[in-house]
């Protein structure tokens, strides 16, 4: 079973269509609190679920997206919601893509955030197996030390530093045995650069200025590859953009979804 934190998902006017966000790795889905809280107020549904042993999600020794997106399906019929739109950033966006490859006739539009299609070229992989046996060795503290330098544009770990703080505690929250796990899951996950020619419902890719971990120049590809959808750059964001600059970053996420609803 699949924990989440939501929002209105007993508003029977709208829940037929929600808005299902997917979180990075290795936080949790606590890092899409301001949109949750901004959505709440729109009477739109949110769901937020954590992936496989983040903060109380049944623990899995071994995972792969594919699964985690028939659990995300079967999550979504037990609350009645027919449609949703998938909002992933980072990992989340790796788990974006199955889910519509999955489930097309589910997904009424796409948020694509800080995110790559193609899957690990043999360098990547052989850097995260390392990372891997270093967390084994020295535990979730080892993650955040690799991690939290490469989330935020510079700015943020100066000016900011309340959120370089609750990330780093996000992933310290976290078991060895659960961010490997979800690693692996990552390591494992199918190449979306065929789907992004096919992917025909409306897509928003948005990405920060700053993330070093995706660049703007991947978020363009995904854009260009995908037919009619729209690239925003939000300035002063690193990899983690909706926490970085929560504001126009939610401006965006609900504009696209009231485009979408005035079209259903």
């Amino acid at each position: 079973m699949l924990t989440y934190r939501s929002a209105n998902t007993a508003e029977g006017s709208r829940s037929r269509h929600a808005v299902l966000l997917l979180h990075a790795f290795p936080l949790s889905a606590a890092m899409w609190q301001p949109q949750i809280e901004a959505l709440a107020n729109t009477g739109f549904t949110v769901i937020a679920p954590n992936a496989y042993g983040i903060d109380g999600s049944e623990e899995k020794e071994s995972w792969n997206f594919t699964g985690y997106a028939h659990e995300l399906a079967a999550l979504l019929d037990s609350l009645g919601i027919e449609q949703v739109t998938v909002a992933g950033l980072s990992m989340g966006g790796y788990q974006a893509f199955e889910f519509y490859r999955l489930y097309p006739d589910k997904t009424a539009s796409l948020i694509l955030c800080d995110t790559r299609a193609e899957n690990d070229a043999p360098e990547a992989r052989a850097g995260r197996e390392e990372f891997i046996r270093a967390v084994e060795q020295r535990g979730a503290n080892e993650a955040a030390e690799r991690m939290i330098p490469n989330f935020f544009s510079p700015s943020t770990y100066t000016e900011k530093p309340e959120l370089v703080s609750e990330a780093r505690a996000m992933i310290e929250n976290q078991s060895a045995p659960v961010v490997n796990a979800t690693m692996r899951a990552i390591m494992t996950r199918k190449d979306a650069t065929p789907l992004l020619a096919s992917i025909n419902c409306p897509v928003l890719v948005i990405v920060g200025s700053d993330d070093k971990v995706t660049t703007k120049e991947t978020a363009a590809t995904i854009s260009d590859r995908i037919t009619g959808s729209r690239l925003l750059v939000l300035q002063d964001a690193g990899h983690l953009s909706n926490l970085e600059q929560p504001e126009q970053f939610t401006h965006a996420l609900l504009e696209h979804i009231e485009n979408l609803i005035a079209l259903m």
